[in-house]
């Protein structure tokens, strides 16, 4: 009987076993079916430079975006991203039925974060199979690729239409059609050019078919729609069974990226045309595979490890080391949320990930700030300080662009101190003394003179900063904030070090403020978040920043009380997903599992979106993929589970790695 038992237990895991396997969510593919859905959120392809968000609809985007393109238009009264040219949408018949949700069945769209594309996959009734997928091309990185594969069913006539499309923002819009005719080669191209709301930007997209060999067409067609928008059409015709795979190549790029968008857009299409499919999609793949070397695995848990690489695929897909500069808003390259600019989102929950698993990466978001050093030292002088005075929200000048009714963009200056220390980790992560000396030093020493001359003296000749809003923003205009006072002392510690290392003059006022902020409590010792702080809610992580990323507060006792008194003032709705991050990573560094998972958990399930899991800023929010949370929650991994810091060698494993329950394993891996 005994025996008998064990033998069915036995079967039963077994079975376990196998459903599980069966129904595990795949560590690279999300999947979706069952069109149409109320409730969608697109999944976005991007290469650093172009993202393009999906639609329901085959073969179309709902939007897209070019980075680092800003101008007015009427929101904010500041500059902002706008919708860009959709120049990669295309239309498909099959002997004269038009696909749509409506005429298709055994439809799935599915991101794959391991190849950087999003696919689709229909069945247009007795007629064929068909499918899709979207590139933001890597190694291209303003050209964007469409491939279509067919397989008819019986003998078929089918016409792909490519439609270009103004968004309502731009103006002054100009349809072209040339045709490139070589012995060896005939490419029909179609272009679009257009301006941004004041005329700022010029700005053009291009495209062109790229037809298999073999395949008869039988007519080409170029029309304009209305006045903002053309299409080109092409007829072909495949037999029964004849699997064809067909490729729609667009580039899109403005006058910010090249003196002449118009002719560039035409020969970077014609030169990707001339590529063939195979080489575009190959070189892409291979450029995504060398971007997951830098990787975190997890065994036992596919959902969490699903999740995670949603994660990095967003953060990845919105820089590319092979630009010149990488300004990332909280959005990416997703949507329009807070116009594109750039805040300490970028510097201090973002760029770390990125120090520690790309550093190249991690260079080209300080290479933006670095690019913009001396807009923020004429910002200090017009505020009355000196040094640099970095913008709250900046965009592409580096100015401050902040609407004017938001207090932060004039009071939030511990945007300072943030970008001085994401500059000093990209040291770290590659202990290359040129880069600190000709990109890094610069920003410390500016910051560092900001510092000096931002701090007052009182009567008894303590030191305050006062008047600041908190990394905390319910809390404006209020003196002594622990966070601001915590990341100023450390932009003057490391700014010491730097001149030290490179054997350069140190101004002996930043050592006499380096260690003289205070850093305010209660009378049980729990540090105060400000001066007048009585234990209101927060909306977001202020005094544990101090023990992380900062380490002004290393004392475990005081981390926990600390942990104690805030996780609990931090409220449901409403609040950024990166603070539960915070409390998940310190946790997780004190050894406390059950803790540390809770709070993993918190930082971003509640925030997920249908159908993709994309991930937004608030419990309930709709304005996917906030990388900010994702970049919190992906320190939590790598620097609390995995237990690594940044030290002045490089980063380390300073902490005993946290192998949570339910988790067979657990390994961070490391680009280049």
């Amino acid at each position: 009987m005994d025996r008998q038992i064990i033998v069915l237990l036995g079967l039963i895991c077994c079975l376990l076993r196998s459903y599980t396997s069966l129904y595990a969510q795949d560590p690279w593919l999300i999947e979706t079916k069952g069109f149409p859905m109320d409730t969608y959120h697109g999944a976005m392809v991007g290469n650093g430079m172009l993202g393009l968000i999906s639609s329901q609809e085959p073969m179309k985007n709902s939007m897209v975006i070019t980075a680092g393109t800003y101008d007015k238009y009427g929101r904010g009264g500041v500059s902002n991203y706008f919708p860009s040219i959709d120049f990669l949408a295309m239309d498909l018949k099959v002997d004269g039925v038009a696909v749509s949700i409506s005429q298709i069945s055994s439809y799935s769209q599915c991101l794959d974060m391991l190849h950087g594309s999003f696919e689709g996959r229909f069945t247009l009734p007795e007629r064929a199979r068909v499918s899709y997928a979207f590139r933001a091309l890597r190694h291209l990185p303003h050209c964007a690729l469409l491939t279509l594969d067919i397989t008819p069913t019986k003998d078929v006539e089918v016409t792909v239409t490519n439609r270009h499309r103004t968004p309502d923002a731009l103006r002054e819009g100009v349809m072209r059609h040339n045709v490139y005719s070589r012995s060896h080669a005939r490419i029909d191209m179609i272009s679009t050019d257009a301006v941004s709301p004041t005329g700022k930007v010029r700005l053009t997209a291009s495209s062109a078919f790229i037809l298999p060999e073999g395949v008869k067409v039988i007519s080409t067609d170029h029309r304009a729609s209305d006045n903002d928008s053309h299409f080109l059409r092409h007829s072909i015709t495949l037999r029964k069974g004849q699997s064809v795979r067909l490729g729609l190549i667009g580039t899109l790029i403005t006058s910010i990226q090249h003196h002449d968008p118009a002719a560039e857009a035409d020969r970077l299409t014609l030169f990707a045309s001339l590529q063939g499919l195979n080489q575009l999609i190959n070189r892409h793949e291979q450029e995504w595979a060398d971007l997951w070397e830098g990787d975190i695995l997890i065994g036992g848990d596919s959902q969490t490890q699903q999740d995670v690489h949603a994660m990095l695929y967003h953060l990845y897909s919105s820089i590319n080391e092979a630009l010149p500069e990488c300004g990332v808003s909280p959005m990416g390259l997703s949507g329009l949320g807070y116009n594109g600019h750039v805040f300490w989102d970028a510097d201090i929950w973002m760029m770390p990930v990125l120090a520690a698993l790309h550093p190249e990466m991690a260079r080209r978001m300080v290479e933006y700030r670095f690019n913009r050093l001396e807009a923020a030292c004429r910002n200090a002088r017009l505020h009355g300080y000196k040094g640099a005075m970095f913008p709250w929200e900046s965009s592409d000048t580096g100015g401050e662009e902040t609407p004017v009714w938001a207090l932060t963009g004039t009071f939030e200056h511990h945007i300072s101190g943030c970008v001085a220390y994401s500059a000093w980790l990209s040291y770290l992560a590659t202990q290359d003394k040129r880069w600190l000396r000709d990109k890094v030093w610069p920003i410390l020493k500016e910051t560092a003179d900001f510092w000096v001359s931002r701090i007052e003296e009182d009567a008894q000749g303590d030191a305050h900063i006062r008047n600041v809003v908190c990394a905390d923003e319910w809390a404006e205009n209020v003196d002594d904030n622990a966070f601001t006072n915590g990341i100023a002392m450390t932009n003057l510690q490391i700014a010491l070090r730097a001149a030290h290392l490179l054997n350069l003059p140190a101004s002996s006022q930043w050592a006499r403020y380096a260690h003289s902020l205070p850093l305010l409590r209660f009378a049980d010792g729990t540090v105060r978040e400000h001066a007048t702080y009585k234990g209101e809610s927060i909306k977001q992580a202020d005094v544990n920043l101090l023990a992380y990323p900062l380490h002004c507060v290393t004392d475990t006792a005081q981390i926990l009380r600390d942990l104690d008194f805030y996780r609990v003032r931090v409220p449901q709705k409403n609040t950024p997903a990166m603070t539960q991050a915070i409390f998940s990573l310190l946790y997780a560094r004190l050894g406390m599992k059950n803790e540390a998972m809770r709070y993993l958990h918190e930082a971003y399930r509640p925030n997920l979106c249908a159908p993709f899991r994309t991930l937004a800023e608030y419990n309930g929010g709709d304005n996917p993929y906030f990388l900010t949370g994702a970049g919190g929650v992906l320190q939590a991994l790598v620097m609390g589970f995995g237990g690594y810091d940044f030290t002045d060698s490089g980063l380390r494993l300073q902490y005993k790695p946290l192998l949570p329950d339910g988790w067979s394993s657990f390994k961070v891996t490391f680009g280049r």
